[in-house]
């Protein structure tokens, strides 16, 4: 790590000690260290609150966002509560070999194996191995496989679950094997694709990719979860074309055609990619889904938008590096919750149900968390669509965001045969290079190369004016200049091809910078958004509760700070 000046604008490893913050802070000490699933800090007094799904699903996720979080910023806050989740995620499991909801006091619901939390439970084992290589870790992991792999229903060509849930007798109605795909194949298998096929790439895990490979010809040759021109599936049964799930289910999709070399997969996942991206703004707020929730935009359907976007830019797609760029910079970041002090509290606990809700501590319990539903303009989603107020915070959003920080950042320094590539100009620090971004304040961008390097590339935004880049290369105390309108600059449309660079040498790279205005629509409203950059900078109409992006404060040059950027030589890949 290095002690220097720097641009003092987003540094997404520091976002991630935030989220830290919460991720320890929404465990319950009155109730064994469970998460609380929910917050609600519209009401007042402000409440957390227990459900459902605060087992396999929330301890899951909590799990795989604390490590990553920690492998980002280098924080070790937090680690005891990592630990009891940890342990309290093992003493989930049955002897089959699947994750069990526990009983509750206050609520009626029964033990049973719940597929969305399967999810959850095989991601965070799977990063929990990727992390430490504990054997303990893998056994459950494979067991874990082992059962989904056993209960899954299967036919000649595709498997399936038959139902939302599982218990130890098995599927809980005949009824439910009936309706065989009524179940959102969408939700129960689709989105299981990709922490299997993760799983598989670190063990080689025989189940884990035959779970794969029948799922994925589920949804894309039998369940109708998407069109033929790629959009949603917006019956019920389909949960109204819900895009957590059909987001998920494209990225697992994506992985999967780029692992196995299957361009058809690709084509089929960037089809619905691109109709996705019609219903959704151009900073990142998607809907619900496409009739009962349409206006409650998920925090979680956002970070699924940015890693399939990824994963199509990484398959030639390049065009969706700055189109993940922009929702990174706008609605993820601007969904962490970082200010309070609107939040209303009480130091009253008399009303206080263990396992329940709390009153007590609730803005320093989840500062750092990520909005549960939020509008295009405002942290709170209090609409005149859909249900009207929902929860403000969700441990699910909370998990998910988080690995959305972790996925700008793992990517926007990659390497590939030799060949480094910046693709998001987002402060970062690496092995390679350090990246120091001056956006939005300049259009500036200055590389520090740590070693040899031999060749690099570089993400220039479309609106930049590619002839207009300038280029300014020191070694040694010799400079040399560089023009983007030069010949042979550019590769696959949007990279400035550098060559070969060397350690020690600081490259910086400036263009102009766009300023301009759009209309957003989103579910038949519309809001005008003024743009600097990749970075909107004011919208109409203002939110009314807690806004987004009407504090957000340009310079003409980059306010600066001291500061480190973390390098890392053996960094997760996900």
């Amino acid at each position: 790590m290095t002690r220097r000046l720097i641009p003092d604008t987003l540094t997404l490893e520091e976002r991630a000690g935030h989220a830290l913050n919460a991720m320890a802070g929404m465990a319950d000490p009155e109730y064994g260290g469970i998460p609380f699933f929910a917050a609600n800090l519209m009401n007042d007094p402000a409440n957390l609150t227990h459900g459902d799904w605060d087992y396999g699903s929330s301890h899951g996720r909590m799990v795989d966002g604390m490590i990553l979080a920690r492998h980002m910023s280098g924080e070790t806050f937090g680690a005891e509560t990592e630990q009891r989740y940890r342990d309290n995620l093992m003493t989930f499991f049955k002897e089959d070999g699947l994750s069990y909801r526990q009983e509750n006091p206050n609520f009626g619901w029964e033990p049973n194996a719940n597929l969305i939390d399967q999810r959850a439970v095989i991601l965070s084992l799977t990063t929990w191995y990727m992390a430490t290589g504990d054997a303990k870790v893998k056994e459950a992991a494979d067991r874990h496989v082992a059962a989904l792999k056993r209960i899954a229903i299967k036919e000649r060509e595709v498997w399936y679950y038959p139902a939302s849930e599982y218990k130890e007798e098995g599927w809980p109605s005949a009824n439910a094997m009936l309706l065989r795909l009524a179940p959102d194949p969408a939700a129960f298998c689709g989105r299981l694709v990709m922490p299997l096929l993760k799983y598989h790439e670190l063990t080689g895990s025989r189940d884990a990719f035959e779970l794969c490979q029948f799922f994925v010809a589920l949804i894309v040759e039998r369940s109708g979860v998407f069109n033929k021109d790629g959009s949603f599936n917006d019956a019920l049964a389909y949960r109204s074309g819900h895009f957590h799930t059909r987001l998920g289910t494209l990225d697992a999709i994506a992985r999967f055609g780029a692992f196995t070399g299957d361009a058809s997969l690709i084509a089929f996942v960037e089809k619905s990619y691109a109709w996705a991206l019609t219903q959704c703004t151009a900073f990142g707020w998607t809907p619900g889904d496409m009739k009962e929730q349409a206006y409650e935009h998920e925090t979680c359907s956002l970070v699924d938008l940015i890693s399939t976007g990824i994963t199509l830019a990484k398959s030639g797609y390049t065009k969706y590096w700055g189109t993940v760029e922009r929702f990174i910079r706008n609605h993820l970041t601007e969904s962490q919750l970082l200010e309070l002090d609107w939040v209303k509290e009480t130091d009253d606990k008399s009303r206080n149900v263990v396992g329940r809700i709390s009153y007590t501590n609730v803005a320093a319990s989840t500062r750092g968390a990520f909005a549960g539903y939020s509008a295009p303009n405002d942290f709170c989603c209090d609409v005149n669509h859909g249900r009207g107020h929902t929860n403000d915070l969700q441990i699910c959003c909370l998990g998910s965001g988080t690995r959305g920080l972790f996925m700008g950042w793992s990517n926007t320094v990659t390497e590939k045969d030799g060949k480094i590539s910046v693709n998001f100009l987002l402060n970062r620090g690496s092995v390679w290079l350090d990246v120091e971004s001056y956006l939005p304040h300049e259009g500036k961008v200055v590389l520090r190369v740590n070693k040899d390097l031999p060749s690099l590339q570089v993400r220039i935004p479309e609106w930049a004016g590619f002839a207009k880049v300038r280029i300014l290369r020191e070694r040694n105390g010799a400079v040399a200049e560089g023009r983007g309108s030069e010949p042979s600059r550019w590769v696959k449309e949007c990279f400035l091809q550098l060559n070969e660079a060397f350690a020690g040498e600081t490259i910086t790279i400036t263009f102009p910078l766009s300023v301009r205005t759009t209309v957003e629509t989103a579910i038949g409203q519309t809001f005008v958004t003024e743009w600097r950059g990749d970075d909107v900078v004011g919208i109409t109409p203002r939110g009314t509760k807690h806004p987004f992006y009407s504090g957000r404060r340009v310079y003409d040059v980059a306010p600066m700070r001291e500061g480190d950027l973390r390098r890392i030589e053996n960094e997760f890949v996900w």
